[in-house]
């Protein structure tokens, strides 16, 4: 792919690019009334190509390490074509312009339309892949989408929006469907996007997501991941430290999804952390643990020599022997939970931290108690033969996600052996503000017209609805 080039910016760009927008929308939609959702289906598996071609996805890791300094090709190849191959899956499964749904007994027939102009924020830890699985469930709903990257993402972002709208343009669809705010992006320009489209998609830093709240258009953020797990006394232990190993090594753990916490029963703990560093987990002495809390924030906030990065620089900055710089992640224990004890928080990072419980009920209890300081809503995990305590942890954890011998970074963005769609937005719900309790998917791109016909009356009788009240209560 060629360099690519920050061009000038005059002012008026997000009007213009809004503008632009709408036009193209009118052409989709003339398309569309034409061929109907066989349409649709060719431009969102015409995006889904554009980053899942094998060359491209390739290329376009590449970039993104390269622009952001975050994270591994090989992680982000995966992801450009896992992610993608899977929500093109899940979307080519459903129907979603027309009638989507008739309820004949209830006299309801639901027809899906666009939700219009999307503004869809992107982090930079996800250059590539989150603005195309974005851009495919916007046009899945017959919108378009305007990318607002982060500065410092731009440039791996740019190459990847060219080239959906190359592959849109190669199959007579108006290039326009896709856009990005022009270089250089502004908090400004990005806040005036929000203004002026109809939807703002949100996923990043919280500032952008409390600022997308306050944009004056629906907008649908995420919340901060912090995800504990727990190895329970009943977990196939070498399973277990495989999985954890995948999901937290994948991408040097820029995943909202990667296991922050580990909370072991006692009961297996010395086997668990065994059976971890065989994993290539390396566990941090007293003295090396006070340097990782030292040095891996500063100035309250989390030291980018660390973010992201290789066993190597984490070796380097926290000072650590040679057996942790060829380790595949570092362990730190912790007793303790809140602000006074930041490894208790998200981390982004290849550390994880370590908690001993006392049994089950002890583990959910720290479970929450992590939660309940950061990622409350997100998601949590267990590995785990008995099914009664991952139910019972579901049951008592405010998490969206409660993920059951999973690796966590492949299974709560959807996975092919779970149920949850595929995305890189994952919502919390209200217990981190969030409007939705799901993964972001296509029904949140479309509104839904009722139309709604008589059926025979269904009115039960005072009796049916009050009777029990009356009995217990009284009519007094």
């Amino acid at each position: 792919m060629p360099t690519v080039k920050e061009p000038h910016v005059e002012t008026g760009a997000v009007p213009a690019l809004i503008a632009s927008a709408r036009t193209a929308m009118a052409g989709y939609a003339r398309q569309i009334e034409t061929h109907g959702q066989p349409r649709i289906d060719e431009a969102v598996t015409a995006l889904a190509w554009s980053i899942y071609e094998p060359a491209r996805a390739k290329r376009l890791a590449e970039i993104a390490v390269e622009v952001t300094g975050l994270g591994r090709v090989d992680s982000k190849i995966m992801k450009n074509q896992r992610k993608t191959f899977g929500t093109l899956r899940d979307l080519l499964r459903v129907k979603s312009t027309g009638i989507i749904e008739e309820t004949p007994e209830k006299g309801l027939v639901k027809y899906a339309k666009p939700v219009g102009v999307v503004a869809a924020i992107t982090p930079s830890t996800n250059p590539s892949a989150t603005p195309v699985n974005k851009a495919m469930m916007a046009l899945k709903g017959g919108n378009a989408i305007i990318i607002a990257p982060p500065p410092n993402a731009w440039a791996a972002t740019k190459p990847t929006v060219d080239g959906m709208r190359a592959e849109l343009a190669k199959i007579g669809l108006p290039a326009d469907l896709v856009q990005i705010l022009p270089a250089p992006v502004t908090r400004e320009m990005t806040t005036q996007l929000m203004e002026l489209s109809d939807l703002v998609v949100c996923t990043g830093s919280q500032v952008n997501v409390k600022q997308s709240y306050k944009s004056g258009k629906p907008a649908l953020g995420v919340g901060l991941g912090n995800v504990p797990v727990i190895i329970d006394a009943s977990a196939d232990l070498d399973e277990a430290a495989h999985l954890i190993m995948a999901s937290k090594t994948f991408d040097h753990a820029t995943s909202c999804s990667s296991e922050n916490a580990l909370v072991i029963v006692d009961a297996v703990y010395d086997k668990a952390i065994a059976a971890l560093e065989r994993q290539g987990g390396y566990m941090a002495t007293a003295s090396e643990r006070a340097r990782i809390v030292d040095r891996l924030w500063q100035d309250g906030k989390l030291n980018r020599g660390v973010i992201a990065q290789g066993p190597d620089a984490l070796a380097r900055v926290f000072e650590l022997p040679g057996k942790a710089a060829s380790a595949r992640f570092v362990m730190v224990e912790e007793t303790g939970i809140g602000k006074a004890h930041p490894l208790s928080g998200e981390k982004l990072s290849l550390v994880l931290t370590v908690y001993r419980a006392k049994d089950f009920t002890d583990a959910a209890r720290i479970t929450r108690a992590i939660l309940d300081y950061q990622g409350r809503g997100h998601s949590c995990g267990i590995h785990t033969k008995d099914m009664a305590h991952a139910r019972a942890l579901a049951e008592m954890t405010d998490v969206v996600r409660v993920l059951v011998n999973q690796a966590h970074t492949f299974g709560n963005g959807g996975g092919f052996d779970n149920g949850l769609a595929f995305t890189l937005t994952m919502g919390c719900g209200t217990w981190q503000g969030n409007a939705i309790s799901d993964n972001l998917n296509w029904r949140c791109f479309v509104n839904i017209t009722h139309l709604v016909t008589t059926i025979p009356e269904d009115k039960p009788s005072e009796e049916a609805l009050f009777g029990a009240y009356w009995t217990k209560w009284g009519k007094g």
